[in-house]
């Protein structure tokens, strides 16, 4: 990493905005921290902290007081605004000095924080909020850069700080993070009158400056200065983890090996909790990953404290070689099997050796980041945002383990301190904080015609109750608007024809790819012909057939392969039509199909019951208004057969219902939802959302 890198419009200092942002020292922390937190080699998400200290006049005593702006508690630097801080007086902070009783009194001070609290608007304060009201500069980074984590967790590291910046850097040791930490900078800082920083040992760098700006420019310098001796070294060595040992393939198979591997792998993470996954094979993980010292290293786990509480202590490395058929599962999760046993018992092993008496229970044993040599790297997580950033904190940790090993050799912490972050007794409150889960949490639904209209109404609310979404459609420029609306890690998309099953194999594959596996599919892409008998052509009558019908069949076939290899059950849902249900005229073609797409439920819900597998139908009826089947032909012909204008439609389709209602995409969307959010127990059945027709009444 070189500072000639970060000249890019998102990570350099640009003058005209700081500009903008005038003398309001609080809005230039907030933009140097953003600036900082977009790029990962500076500090991975969510890690690190950032302050600055502003002179603001007390409500109580309208005296000048000093106050410490900080990042909150489970903050991301990167998206920091100002609802993400904490503002505390800056003495009142430094008089907690008075009350601390030494390590065993560190989660007693946490609370004590909120004595100090100036902005009665304050997010929680973080635990390293002593770190930076101890310090007296005006502006302060503590951040995990790769360069200087891999200083920090080298074997020698302490002479390793002094031969690259000689005395203008402090170095303390590993401790972790808490008030009495804050006391070592404090002191360490005392002894060392005018260093530009200090690098923690196993852990991260403190810099800072009297200016926001000679901030950022300082934690620059610094990590540039750590990076260029990183780079020297391994030019020296020649090379990094001992050398290639295995030989990666090609990207293409790398890919369809990934995809085949997924369903796998979720579901044996999935035995405790169910688990969304993300697949990286990038070159920095191919090199690690492939090479002679993989066995070595991958035991000894992660140094940073941020690290390893996000990729859990150690990785699962598979004993799977390039060459392995992965087509046969059965014979695939017989290899895979001991080895996630053995990993759940090691990680037992660990918890029970390791726990005080005040631990919480031990959670859920499965491994976090999983690896393939030859392939690539798989991480499995709560969310789709969770397993990207552990598997993006664990290229972190590969980066800070090339750069100890070409300095010397590669440290990490021993297995006790580890266990002390990792069940710490604050870090569980952070975790019993967080939000329940939506229902569909945890889920990945796919769903055909998704572009617009019947389709993205029922992505938008699977995706509002926690689902992954797999976009499908025939038109790749809808799927481009839909995929749009979307927050980052919630949604993609596929082209998918419904009548070709090789298209259909490819949008399973990209779900596999980008989500680990699917848990719900919904059919609801399709097309209305309305037509008398005499004009209704035999390639109409084709056409309604293989996209409803054998559509609907074909997704249905890999879609439950798929699903029994996870072992976790799963929701099929197809959206058929009232007219399945009841004659009418000018409708024989589309009214068969959707005839045939119910009992074809029916017949797949009485199949698949064993394997948790439920099937069910959502029937529309009328539903004109932001309908894609609406906008072509079938409208007038809907129009001619009841002898009214198109334009009539929304309102006689309403009147003829009980309710008097027009039926809306997100009414069908509802529909979908209960049968896969709330009517967990349900299986063959119909559920029509029609506003109440008599005649479509089921039973």
């Amino acid at each position: 990493m070189s500072i000639k890198t970060f000249k890019h419009v998102n990570y350099l200092w640009n003058e005209q905005k700081a500009a903008e942002l005038g003398d309001d020292q609080v809005a230039l922390f907030l933009y140097r921290s953003n600036i900082l937190g977009a790029d990962l080699r500076i500090t991975n998400y969510g890690g690190g902290n950032t302050s600055c200290k502003t002179i603001e006049k007390d409500p109580l005593t309208n005296e000048e007081v000093e106050v410490m702006w900080i990042k909150g508690s489970g903050g991301d630097i990167g998206t920091l605004n100002r609802a993400g801080i904490a503002g505390l007086y800056t003495e009142r902070l430094r008089n907690l000095k008075k009350v601390y009783k030494g390590l065993h009194d560190e989660d007693r001070m946490v609370g004590l924080f909120n004595h100090c609290i100036y902005d009665l608007d304050s997010r929680a304060p973080s635990i390293d909020t002593p770190l930076h009201g101890l310090l007296p500069f005006k502006h302060i980074d503590h951040l995990h850069p790769d360069a200087l984590i891999a200083v920090a967790a080298a074997k020698d590291s302490e002479k390793v700080t002094k031969e690259i910046w000689g005395d203008t850097m402090g170095w303390v040791p590993w401790q972790r993070p808490g008030f009495d930490l804050g006391l070592q900078l404090e002191k360490c800082l005392n002894d060392n009158p005018g260093i530009r920083g200090i690098v923690l040992g196993s852990h991260g760098l403190f810099t800072w400056g009297d200016t926001s700006y000679e901030c950022y420019m300082n934690s620059l310098e610094v990590i540039e200065m750590a990076s260029e001796y990183i780079t020297k070294k391994i030019k020296e060595k020649g090379s990094v983890f001992g050398g290639q040992k295995v030989q990666s393939l090609a990207v293409d198979i790398r890919k369809e090996k990934a995809a085949q591997l997924m369903p796998l792998l979720r579901g044996l993470c999935s035995s405790e909790n169910r688990m969304i996954g993300h697949f990286s094979d990038s070159d920095v993980v191919l090199e690690y990953i492939n090479s002679n010292d993989l066995y070595k290293l991958a035991p000894m786990g992660t140094s940073c404290p941020d690290h390893f509480l996000r990729t859990k202590i150690q990785p699962l490395v598979l004993d799977l070689g390039t060459d392995e058929d992965l087509s046969n599962s059965e014979a695939v999760l017989d290899k895979l099997n001991p080895a996630f046993e053995k990993y759940r018992q090691e990680y037992a092993t660990y918890y029970n050796t390791c726990k005080r008496d005040n631990s919480p229970a031990m959670r859920d044993p499965n491994p976090v980041i999983i690896i393939y040599p030859g392939v690539g790297m798989f991480s499995f997580a709560k969310n789709k945002q969770t397993t990207r950033v552990a598997s993006e904190f664990y290229i972190n940790a590969i980066n800070v383990m090339r750069g100890a090993e070409a300095i010397s050799a590669y440290t990490s912490l021993p297995r006790q301190e580890a266990f002390d972050i990792e069940y710490w007794l604050l870090e569980e409150a952070k975790l019993q904080r967080m939000p329940k889960e939506k229902p569909l949490s945890r889920k990945v639904a796919l769903v055909t015609g998704a572009g617009g209209g019947i389709g993205k109404a029922i992505a938008d609310k699977l995706a509002e109750e926690g689902a992954n979404i797999v976009l499908t459609d025939i038109a790749e420029d809808r799927l481009k608007e839909a995929e749009a609306t979307y927050k980052r890690d919630v949604a993609t998309y596929a082209v998918c024809d419904v009548t070709n099953a090789n298209s259909i194999a490819q949008a399973y594959k990209k779900a596999c790819l980008e989500f680990g596996g699917i848990d719900i599919v919904v059919h609801s892409a399709g097309l209305a012909i309305s037509k008398p008998l005499e004009a209704h052509t035999e390639q109409d009558w084709d056409l309604l057939q293989n996209v409803l019908v054998k559509g609907q069949f074909e997704l249905a076939k890999q879609a439950v392969a798929l699903l029994k290899q996870q072992g976790l059950g799963g929701d099929f849902i197809s959206i058929a039509s009232k007219n399945g249900l009841v004659s009418g005229p000018n409708n024989v073609g589309y009214g068969t199909a959707k005839a045939a797409q119910q009992h074809m439920v029916r017949l797949l819900a009485a199949e698949l019951g064993s394997d948790d597998i439920r099937v069910n139908t959502v029937n529309p009826d009328g539903v004109i208004v932001g309908s894609k089947i609406w906008e072509g032909d079938w409208a007038e012909g809907r129009a001619k057969a009841y002898g009214i204008s198109v334009d009539e439609l929304p309102a006689h389709y309403a009147k003829r219902n009980l309710l008097n209602k027009i039926i809306y995409p997100a009414d069908i969307a509802d529909g979908v939802f209960a049968l896969v959010g709330i009517l967990t127990k349900t299986t063959g059945n119909i559920i029509n959302v029609d506003g109440g027709m008599a005649n479509a009444f089921v039973r």
